[in-house]
């Protein structure tokens, strides 16, 4: 009983000390947030907050007006998602449920665009965009993503595993093949969903490259641009000024994991048992 006892304390030990490592360079963000320039430049560096918080956190949103950033990110994060899951529902649902000629060659040409990120494709993606004239506009930041073979290939997973009964059941009582999208699967779906819906949020408020390229005016700009936008190269970085900028920008895709978490964890814990 002992025993067990110790190894009990041991377990939750090593597991809060790698929380902690895990945790740190937000630990260690969240501190330089608070502090002065003068005090983040100290050596040995000072590990306790500091007193110039509001400073930091105020002169951090204001300098690149990152509230319209944020913004930006926020309506194109949700575009994608919109955009991509029900594609990526109506895809997967037509590679499950249907027969018809090409399927399997279909489904390996989507697949082996997985080997193709966008860095790799991001020149005739630019060239298309700009003839379609799409440069600074949401549209360009928001359709290049819809296709997602990662979405595609989960949901099918999960279609798979819904019972052909209820299939049977359905065409019994009469529903025709959107009858049975929506009432039946969809709902069986929920937290796949959610969990892709996390997924893709935080895939999306982190891009750079392609907001980069696909954006001009400081209107359209997002918050990893913004990001870089308070790194002065010019001078010395005030890295209080940034962190903040930093910690500022992580809120909203914690938020959504909050929300999200129950269906995350459920998607993931299905996936799992597969």
């Amino acid at each position: 009983m002992k025993r067990t006892k110790i190894r009990s304390i041991g377990i939750h030990a090593l597991l809060v000390i790698s929380i902690l490592i895990i945790s740190l360079p937000v630990i260690l963000a969240l501190i330089i947030s608070t502090q002065t320039e003068t005090q983040v430049m100290s050596y040995p560096p000072e590990l306790l907050p500091g007193k110039n918080m509001v400073n930091n956190y105020v002169s951090a949103w204001n300098a690149v007006n990152l509230g319209r950033m944020i913004f930006n990110s926020a309506v194109i994060a949700f575009g994608v998602i919109i955009g991509k899951i029900a594609m990526s529902l109506l895809a997967a649902f037509a590679f499950t449920h249907f027969e018809f000629k090409g399927k399997n060659l279909l489904f390996g040409i989507i697949l082996i665009t997985l080997m193709l990120p966008v860095p790799v494709r991001i020149v005739a993606l630019f060239d298309v965009i700009t003839k379609m004239h799409w440069i600074d506009t949401y549209m360009g930041l928001i359709i290049p993503f819809w296709a997602s073979a990662t979405s595609i290939f989960i949901l099918i997973q999960r279609f798979k595993t819904v019972p052909s009964e209820l299939i049977d059941a359905s065409k019994m009582d009469g529903c025709h093949p959107m009858q049975y999208f929506f009432k039946v699967l969809l709902p069986l779906t929920r937290s796949t969903i959610g969990a892709l819906v996390v997924i893709n949020f935080i895939y999306i408020w982190n891009q750079y490259l392609w907001p980069l390229m696909a954006t001009n005016s400081k209107e359209m700009r997002v918050v990893q641009i913004g990001i870089k936008m308070l790194m002065n190269t010019e001078s010395s970085n005030n890295w209080g000024v940034i962190m903040a900028g930093v910690i500022i920008t992580m809120i909203p895709p914690l938020l959504v994991f909050i929300v999200m978490q129950e269906s995350f964890m459920k998607g993931f814990a299905l996936q799992s048992e597969k």
